[in-house]
């Protein structure tokens, strides 16, 4: 093992990894202004947001309040309390065309009261031009912070992205030099793995060539726990006098094999000899049962012939003597009932 490029291996990944470490840092802490800028930002525009809404509230409040409205009389909740007489007198301003009070040519305040409307809108156009400007105003100062805001971003991305590649650059050269050296060291690594094996086929070549496993010796077979065993990779065969061994085994089982066969017969005749007489013996035993079953039933019915015979003589007694005990009156009668 190459100690030196193994070290030299371990520094370069240190000093890399130590570089990509701080990159990582200073990446970071970028990031962290970046999200600060980013939340200044969006804290103003929601200021400036509320600014506007609020603005907008007030001049709804001071400028446009119900009261101002045309249709208010309509909706005034103190309409009943506010209420007047149609009209009090030729100057009564309520005295509109609808109401049929002032008819055209008595509208002696018209140029007046056209003046004050003219001065009245004028006023409001001029309020709302300001307002607008102001509106523009702030929009524009909003909008120039936030170009700004991204523009030094920008930039900052971009030194960050001209640092990166500097520092990939610095890493891909020393990268390069590295592969270079390594490619150098593997060159020389297989030249010398090369030549070792050559040497080492050359001396195997010659081991085979001069070994016992070309030659066949039957020795190198034998192995050592004992010359009954023998090495599978390294056996030649069997000898002469195994062969007559095993010869003589395979004789011996054939002339047992033989014998067992001739035993097997003799137990299988036995077996049906034995099964012919156990079955002569069960059919001598059926023929006998049904004997005695055909003379037990003969038994049985001359005995109900008997019983049989019996019963009919003691009914004909019996009948014998009720007919002998009955009057002869009863008799006749149950005579005539029983012929008709």
């Amino acid at each position: 093992v190459d100690k030196d490029a193994l070290d030299t291996q371990v520094r370069d990944r240190k000093i890399q990894e130590a570089a990509e470490k701080a990159w990582n840092e200073e990446f970071a802490n970028e990031m962290k202004q970046n999200d600060k800028i980013i939340c200044m930002l969006e804290e103003q525009r929601k200021n400036y947001i509320r600014n506007i809404n609020k603005d907008i509230t007030e001049f709804w409040k001071n400028f446009q309040t119900p009261e101002t409205r045309r249709e208010f009389d309509l909706y005034d909740p103190q309409a009943l309390k506010k209420d007047v007489p149609a009209r009090i007198s030729d100057n009564d301003p309520r005295c509109t065309i609808s109401g049929l009070q002032k008819f055209m040519g008595e509208d002696l305040n018209y140029n007046q009261r056209m003046k004050l409307q003219k001065e009245q809108s004028r006023e409001w156009y001029l309020q709302q031009q300001s307002e607008w400007k102001n509106a523009l105003a702030r929009q524009k100062f909003a909008d120039d912070l936030c170009d700004k805001s991204r523009i030094e971003l920008d930039q900052r991305m971009m030194e960050e992205q001209r640092r990166e590649e500097a520092n990939r650059r610095a890493v891909c050269v020393a990268t390069k030099d590295f592969n270079r050296i390594q490619a150098a060291e593997v060159a020389e690594r297989k030249k010398v793995e090369k030549y070792n094996k050559i040497k080492d086929d050359m001396d195997e070549i010659s081991n085979l060539i001069q070994g016992d496993f070309l030659s066949e010796n039957p020795e190198q077979a034998v192995s050592s726990f004992g010359r009954h065993r023998v090495i599978p990779d390294r056996w030649k065969g069997m000898s002469p006098e195994q062969l007559m061994a095993i010869r003589s085994s395979q004789k011996e089982q054939v002339l047992e094999k033989l014998r067992q066969k001739q035993e097997e017969h003799r137990k299988e005749a036995e077996w049906d000899r034995q099964s012919i007489l156990a079955a002569k013996a069960q059919l001598i035993l059926e023929r006998q049962h049904q004997r005695q079953n055909r003379e037990h039933r003969r038994a049985l019915d001359n005995i109900n012939a008997e019983l049989s015979h019996e019963q009919k003589s003691k009914n004909i007694y019996l009948k014998e003597e009720e007919y002998s005990n009955v009057p002869t009156a009863q008799f006749y009668a149950q005579f005539n009932t029983t012929s008709r």
